[in-house]
């Protein structure tokens, strides 16, 4: 494991999981998930996308609900702020299954990558506290980011499988399975090929990817790519768009905007996706500060509106 491996090495291992090598068999699709749509395809809200308007969690689940969402992908941050606040996590279960919502992931930032073993123990031990709160409203995926190595040099990506399953055997004892998330802004797992190769090698039951439009595009790789990757290693993916400027080398989170409105090939994508095996979530997962200005409820509707048309323009 002392040698680097490079991009072509990331995508040879991918091109094997898109055979079915290992993504193919994960089991973190496998959870009971709401009704999808003639396609397959379930919706659900990030809630970043209305982070700016700062409701408590118990709002935001109110606004998915009402906003027609089948799941919701809440954060780590403000479920524990929602404990804390003398909340109920048992009612809030309650509260999403009744409206017949399940909670597809959750977005948390434990460090279970990173080279320094103290610190990565503390990293697994912070995951295992943030899968047991998302196991507690209902959830059953956390996704799982490299963070604390977006920067400070490449790491051996069969090191980084080592770590990642570690990571999915914790998720093993709580029940709760990791995502491995590609960052596109990161100096690690910041392309398709790379998450492949460490999901692929991790061999793990666990194993899967949760990729993105908008980091796709930021990290560099072709959405071609996503032909490589057996669709049911996916059970969420996070939709956006972007606008052409500013350019790759620039853009940032603040600029994604609703699917459609934005120039990603979303048609292309949402096909290769689909006809790849795909039958998971697209997530709506935007930061953009002028929707944050805008009632919740319609910046919500109008998501899963966009959302919704893409895929039918795409599937029929």
């Amino acid at each position: 494991m002392s040698e680097m491996f490079d991009r072509r090495d990331a995508l040879r291992f991918a091109g094997l999981a898109g055979a079915g090598f290992w993504l193919g068999t994960s089991a973190a699709a496998a959870a009971e998930t709401p009704a999808a749509d003639d396609h397959g395809i379930r919706y659900c809200l990030n809630m970043s996308t209305i982070r700016g308007q700062n409701l408590p969690l118990d709002q935001e689940i109110e606004i998915a609900a009402k906003a027609g969402y089948g799941g919701i992908e809440p954060w780590i941050n403000k479920i524990a702020a929602y404990k804390e606040a003398g909340g109920s996590l048992d009612d809030l279960r309650k509260r999403i299954a009744d409206h017949g919502m399940q909670v597809e992931s959750a977005i948390g930032f434990a460090q279970w990558i990173v080279n320094d073993e103290a610190a990565r123990k503390k990293g697994l031990e912070d995951a295992k506290r943030d899968m047991l709160l998302v196991k507690a409203i209902g959830g059953t995926r956390i996704a799982a980011p490299p963070a604390g190595a977006t920067n400070g040099g490449k790491l051996d990506l069969l090191t980084v499988a080592d770590r990642y399953r570690a990571l999915c055997e914790v998720g093993d004892e709580v029940g709760v399975t990791p995502e491995l998330e590609l960052w596109g802004f990161s100096e690690n797992l910041s392309r398709l090929g790379e998450v492949a190769c460490v999901a692929t090698e991790a061999a793990h039951p666990r194993s899967c990817i949760m990729p993105d439009v908008y980091h796709i595009y930021k990290g560099g790789s072709d959405f071609a790519g996503l032909r490589f990757i057996n669709g049911a290693a996916i059970p969420v993916f996070h939709m956006n768009d972007y606008p052409a400027d500013p350019p790759r080398a620039t853009i940032n989170d603040s600029a994604r905007v609703f699917p459609g409105d934005g120039v990603a090939p979303l048609t292309q994508i949402i096909r290769d996706l689909h006809e790849s095996g795909f039958r998971g979530a697209f997530s709506l997962e935007l930061f953009n500060p002028g929707y944050w200005k805008r009632d919740a409820l319609e910046v919500a509707k109008e998501g899963l509106t966009k959302m919704k048309a893409s895929v039918d323009k795409a599937l029929g």
